[in-house]
């Protein structure tokens, strides 16, 4: 039904007379005469009795009155919502991401982007790559920071930055007081490790085998906070994503010369779908953060 014929309807009702509501609403009578008509015709019933003293509803006219008010007020109310997502003065961004993107990369991001819009509300989830591609096309998320390579057509794949993948070590282990560590010194030394199938592990385990080098894992660890930790009360070694070293100070990183591992970082949403406001807004401080 078109809002018009309600707006027009409730205005007549409002001022009891066609003559001074389509003065109120800027049109002639003979058109708002016309809209009434046609509303009446939409319904199938008569919603005004005219007479010499205007135009008095009719019990069913009442009972439109009732329900076209609420209408007209759902209508304002949801423009209103949409304006305010608009500007940003509202709406909520569904964001999912790997360890290290909840932990070191997002929350940088999102304490800079809510300085700004103060009203816009975060639901983060943290999971591995592939669990939060797996949600973004299900919808569950409107974005995910992940690990690259991503395969799922129905991804749209922006790319964010390259995190470097270091050695950690203890400052009293025995690799950390060499001025020169080799590749073949890795073997058989005793890791702490991330969950064997993520993405990261993959790219780790990956470029070690390339190099020809096999560690020992000994305990495998979802979270860098929880592997620096391992390394530091175990005295055993990591590979940890270099994001995660700006505050620790008792885990020192260990340069191994020949020895370069890195991985692709990209913000993930769906090909098919239109970002909110405030997400498509968030995705673009983000890179604004990470050039």
């Amino acid at each position: 039904m078109d809002l018009l014929l309600l707006r027009s309807f409730l205005a007549v009702a409002e001022h009891g007379a066609i003559t001074e509501a389509a003065e109120q609403i800027g049109v002639t009578q003979p058109a708002l005469s016309r809209r009434l008509q046609q509303l009446e015709d939409h319904l199938g019933v008569v919603l005004l009795e005219r007479g010499r003293k205007g135009a008095r509803l009719t019990e069913i006219g009442r009972l439109v009155q009732s329900e076209a008010q609420g209408i007209v007020a759902r209508y304002e109310l949801m423009r209103e919502m949409v304006a305010t997502h608009q500007r940003l003065e509202g709406g909520s961004v569904r964001i999912g991401g790997g360890a290290t993107a909840v932990s070191y990369l997002l929350p940088e991001a999102i304490a800079a982007f809510q300085a700004a819009h103060p009203q816009v509300r975060f639901q983060m989830r943290e999971a591995g790559s592939s669990e939060i591609a797996d949600d973004v096309v299900a919808g569950h998320l409107e974005l995910g920071v992940v690990t690259l390579p991503v395969r799922d057509r129905e991804l749209a794949v922006t790319p964010l930055t390259t995190d470097r993948i270091v050695l950690v070590a203890r400052h009293d282990h025995p690799l950390a007081q060499r001025r020169r560590v080799r590749i073949q010194d890795l073997a058989d030394q005793a890791f702490v490790a991330f969950e064997a199938g993520s993405a990261l592990r993959q790219i780790i385990d990956g470029k070690l085998r390339e190099a020809g080098v096999e560690v020992n894992v000994v305990m495998e660890l979802r979270s860098i906070p929880a592997i620096l930790r391992m390394v530091l009360t175990t005295g055993n070694l990591a590979f940890v994503s270099q994001l995660g070293m700006a505050q620790q100070r008792d885990v020192v990183e260990v340069g191994v010369p020949g020895l370069r591992i890195e991985r692709r970082l990209a913000v993930i949403a769906r090909r098919s779908g239109m970002l909110s406001p405030a997400a498509a807004a968030f995705t673009r401080r983000l890179q604004s953060l990470n050039p």
